[in-house]
């Protein structure tokens, strides 16, 4: 019963963490078009993890597929090292 809390507690934070992305992410990409080529080139690197992130978000989100703590541990590793791309993007925008 634990490991079950705990998993439906990962993916909850994970969702949560995704659509924090995903508020950061459109904010960017609103003030892309006045950014330096440089910018724009990590914005396009960030879009392949933001890909990434967002099919490992629909397998967390769909019950009938079994996530391990596992799987949601290393979607997270991948969210925060976008969450870091777009910290990094935003101060230079």
């Amino acid at each position: 019963m634990w490991l079950i809390l705990g998993v439906r507690e990962m993916k909850q934070e994970f969702n949560a963490l995704v659509e924090k992305l995903k508020t950061e992410r459109d904010e960017l990409e609103l003030n892309l078009h006045l950014a330096s080529m440089e910018v724009k080139e990590e914005f396009s690197q960030a879009e392949g993890q933001w890909q990434q992130i967002k099919k490992k978000a629909d397998e967390i989100a769909d019950d009938a597929v079994e996530t391990s703590d596992e799987f949601i541990g290393a979607a997270k590793v991948i969210a925060e090292e976008l969450k870091e791309a777009y910290k990094r993007i935003a101060k230079r925008l």
